[in-house]
């Protein structure tokens, strides 16, 4: 059974123990399809927030470290658990909702576990080089799967076809890994983190 934070929607329980500002390091390793290895060190600040809606705000930035620190890129999304939307839900665009909203309880959400026993989210991000992502997967307690199941970009932006990522709160810490295919590559290995709760 879930626990209920107070100032949050049902929905977003399964999420809560993301919320917070979470800063600290990784290692960026990838191999591109002309055998070019990219390697280094960066700094990563990732925050997950609240503002009142169903869903968690998210925002993400990231420089290289080294004698330059070098921005690399910035992601802003959405994250939010998948359920089927009914006339009480805005959209789409500024459609406001036909129908009243009953206030969702943690039975309700209960009801929306999948067959692993987690719940299916979904994560839409935008990246400031022009890619747009939607992922797919499921937050199982303190651990979170997704992968693309659609992948933008504008014409200015270099290849990039997919990609997954792996959450997971261990220690206290936001431990990440991201997989990508992009610059002719398959799917592989591509960035993982270890970050701090500082908010």
């Amino acid at each position: 059974m879930l626990e209920l934070p107070t100032d949050l929607p049902a929905d977003l329980v399964p999420l809560s123990w993301l919320r917070g500002v979470w800063e600290g390091t990784g290692v960026i390793d990838y191999e591109s399809g002309d055998g070019r290895r990219l390697q280094g060190e960066f700094a990563h600040r990732v925050s997950f927030s609240h503002d009142g809606g169903d869903y968690l705000d998210y925002t993400a930035q990231a420089w290289l470290l080294g004698e330059e620190r070098v921005r690399l890129v910035a992601e802003t999304g959405f994250w939010r658990l998948a359920r089927p939307a009914t006339d009480a839900d805005a959209g789409p665009g500024l459609l406001p909702p036909t129908d009243e909203r009953p206030e969702r309880t943690v039975d309700d959400v209960e009801q929306l576990r999948n067959a692993e026993g987690g719940f299916d989210i979904e994560v839409s991000l935008a990246h400031s080089d022009g890619v747009s992502e939607l992922y797919l997967g499921q937050v199982r307690g303190p651990r979170i799967d997704i992968a693309t199941d659609a992948v933008m970009r504008s014409a200015s932006t270099k290849s990039y076809a997919a990609a997954t990522r792996m959450y997971g709160l261990v220690d206290n810490h936001l431990l990440w890994a991201w997989d990508i295919a992009a610059l002719g590559a398959a799917l592989s290995s591509h960035a993982s983190a270890r970050l701090a709760r500082v908010q």
